[in-house]
């Protein structure tokens, strides 16, 4: 069988297979088949990457969403806004069932840090986002009020 003198790469003969693979090294490093090869490693990489990247996604993005209990019947849900003072300013609870109470965008100042002192709740509320959030265990009417005592209301714990 004969050697190789040819370059398959750039189409040149060599006088023999000694400078041919002198040649190789100093112009073409990366035969085509190892390009090739390369090319199809490269390419299950990118491949496995895609899914990867794509399961993790639907993984937590659907963790997210069955972990979210939007209608929990379990969670006493109430929206203060502002009219002069927290509007309303009468609220009635159960006692043993936990409380959410979200400040809407009309209240301001002093107002977001709601202090419910007989039960131990003070909390700030920077933005709607934010909730305030406790369970109310002994029955009875409290007061609440901001930090600065302006906005009050009464809370009935049933």
């Amino acid at each position: 069988m004969a050697e190789k003198t040819h370059c398959e790469s750039c189409d040149r003969n060599f006088p023999s297979p000694d400078a041919l693979a002198m040649h190789n090294s100093a112009k073409h490093p990366i035969s085509q088949v190892e390009k090739t090869s390369h090319k199809k490693t490269l390419f299950i990489v990118i491949i496995i990457a895609v899914l990867l990247i794509a399961g993790g996604f639907l993984f937590f993005q659907n963790k997210s969403v069955s972990g979210n209990t939007i209608n929990n019947p379990e969670i006493q849900k109430i929206t203060l806004s502002m009219n002069g003072n927290y509007n309303p300013n009468t609220i009635t609870v159960k006692a043993g069932v936990p409380v959410e109470i979200t400040l809407d965008n009309t209240i301001k100042g002093c107002y977001r840090n709601f202090n419910i002192p007989s039960l131990g709740v003070s909390q700030s509320s920077l933005n709607p986002s934010d909730i305030i959030k406790f369970t109310p265990t002994e029955k009875g009417t409290f007061n609440f009020r901001c930090s600065m005592g302006m906005g009050t209301g009464t809370i009935i714990v049933d």
